[in-house]
């Protein structure tokens, strides 16, 4: 673990060095001199380390901890992604209107309610008095966050680079994720027999929701903190309904193959 995680930080230090000495960077560094657009990045790393902590956690505290097979723990988490299909175009709608900064301080703290809530899912759990009300908690709070949280990046640059904003915003929530994943069960404390052991995974995911928990926190101290309403002309997405948990939806440049309105 720690050969691996030092290599990965060297690589990132190499990554970054090349990138500020070619003529063409295929990521400008640049970019990050907006601070909203750096922030919002952040914000974008705890929030998606945490739900792709909490999905793969939950998932498997469903059935090893409470019994369920898998495809009935992957069917009881679908409530989450039916309210982002149904509710993210409208939230995406009032963040425009009211701008970004409540949304993506809410709704991480909602998520963060909704983590918290799935520490009653446990040996005996019921699906529609312990499950279902932590799950649509945090469903309400991703379809508030989600929809914002990719326009507020996109309005942070210039028009012209909406897609290559939309892809590092991306690769930093897919960074986040993996990161997430094989950490979290390291702080845990999972040893390689929890997933056969009820009850030491169950301790384990008591011990790993709170940290979850503390990711959202933080990412909504941040965004009430850095984020502020973009002009009146930035570009915003044209593409805002969505049902992805684990990553941001992609947005390609104006013009090019990929971008909604083209």
């Amino acid at each position: 673990v720690v050969v691996a995680a030092v290599a990965g930080v060297a690589t990132g230090v190499a990554f970054v060095r090349v990138e500020r000495s070619r003529p063409d960077p295929m990521m400008p560094p640049e970019i990050f001199a907006s601070r909203q657009f750096t922030a919002v990045n952040i914000v974008t790393l705890f929030v998606y380390a945490a739900f792709s902590g909490f999905f793969f956690l939950a998932a498997l505290q469903l059935q090893v901890v409470s019994g369920y097979s898998a495809l009935a723990a992957g069917t009881a988490l679908l409530p989450i992604t039916v309210l982002m299909l149904l509710l993210s175009s409208r939230a995406g709608a009032l963040g425009e209107r009211i701008g970004p900064r409540i949304p993506l301080t809410v709704g991480p703290v909602l998520c963060a309610a909704g983590v918290l809530l799935m520490l009653r899912v446990g040996p005996d759990a019921s699906y529609p008095t312990d499950v279902l009300p932590a799950l649509l908690v945090m469903g309400l709070g991703m379809v508030t966050l989600v929809a914002p949280l990719t326009a507020t990046v996109l309005a942070s640059v210039s028009t012209e680079h909406a897609g290559l904003a939309s892809g590092i915003n991306n690769a930093a929530a897919r960074a986040a994720g993996l990161i997430a994943v094989a950490a979290l069960p390291l702080i845990a404390g999972m040893g390689p027999e929890a997933y056969r052991d009820p009850a030491q995974f169950d301790d384990a995911f008591t011990t790993a929701m709170p940290v979850c928990a503390g990711l959202l926190l933080a990412a909504a101290a941040l965004a009430f903190t850095t984020v502020r309403r973009p002009p009146a002309d930035c570009h915003h997405p044209e593409c805002r309904t969505h049902a992805s948990v684990t990553a941001p939806p992609l947005e390609g440049e104006p013009g090019r193959p990929g971008h909604a309105g083209a």
